[in-house]
């Protein structure tokens, strides 16, 4: 038998990586088309929205707010991402503690999360601190969600063979649940993710001192269409970055899931 095996050759995906550039271009056109013909204040064209863009950065109106945006975003969601961890695996694995806080949970994720705003105001003052409650009122009762569900959906034959080896309560918790349900509990964090930057931008345009939503609030009030696409175009690209960099995450935790139960297209 020859040691030179022929490997086969990996064929490149062409049309996928082709297909979200073609996409975007195509969004592209359409926004100038559109902001074109119809000539209207609010929507401008794509071409005078980017230069509003560039002059906003070149004056150091974007940079300085991002970098507020991003401390409340992280802050928020890292208080969503422990605490929905934490409450969402106790809720999974304990019954009586599912039954004490889930109508809890399910009544706050359900509510529109905005109308908390206003008593954040009045409990935490004008700061950081209101903006940072906002973002954990949207983002973590999701994740709570999720990785119970995840928790409650490990196969019990893994727990009876764990214990039937002697494993402890937290050696099942760690060792086998925890890791079994790692693929659902990370849809839940990507949805958290996505729902974070939503409340950033709600709380930071309702409380207006810090941030892009007081970029777009200041905007809005002088009929600045262009400024308000503008930094609605900020706020996708951070969105986008978020979530990719929890994709990634995802894909490191989860690369022992088998390619065909990620439904591989």
């Amino acid at each position: 038998m020859s040691t030179l095996a022929i490997r086969p050759r990996r064929r490149v995906p062409w049309a996928r990586l082709l297909a979200t550039p073609l996409s975007l271009a195509i969004g592209a056109l359409a926004w100038e088309i559109v902001g074109q013909a119809a000539s209207v204040r609010f929507f401008p064209p794509l071409s005078a929205v980017l230069a509003r863009l560039a002059e906003m950065v070149g004056n150091g109106q974007i940079l300085a707010n991002l970098g507020d945006s991003l401390v409340n975003l992280v802050l928020g969601f890292g208080i969503s991402l422990v605490g929905g961890l934490v409450i969402g695996a106790a809720m999974g694995r304990y019954r009586k503690v599912e039954a004490a806080l889930g109508v809890y949970v399910y009544a706050l994720l359900t509510a529109p999360s905005l109308v908390f705003a206003p008593i954040f105001f009045s409990l935490l003052g004008e700061g950081r601190a209101s903006i940072v409650a906002v973002v954990v009122t949207y983002a973590m009762f999701v994740i709570v969600i999720n990785t119970a569900s995840a928790m409650r959906s490990v196969p019990g034959h893994l727990i009876e063979m764990a214990r039937s080896y002697g494993a402890s309560e937290w050696q099942i918790l760690t060792r086998i649940m925890l890791p079994a349900a790692t693929p659902m509990i990370m849809a839940g964090v990507r949805l958290g993710v996505g729902r974070a930057v939503i409340g950033m931008i709600n709380g930071e345009m309702f409380i207006a001192v810090v941030g892009l939503g007081r970029v777009v609030t200041q905007a809005g009030g002088r009929f600045d269409g262009a400024g308000v696409l503008a930094v609605l175009l900020v706020i996708i690209a951070v969105a986008l970055a978020a979530v990719g960099l929890v994709q990634a995450v995802d894909r490191r935790l989860t690369r022992w899931v088998p390619q065909t139960s990620k439904g591989k297209s």
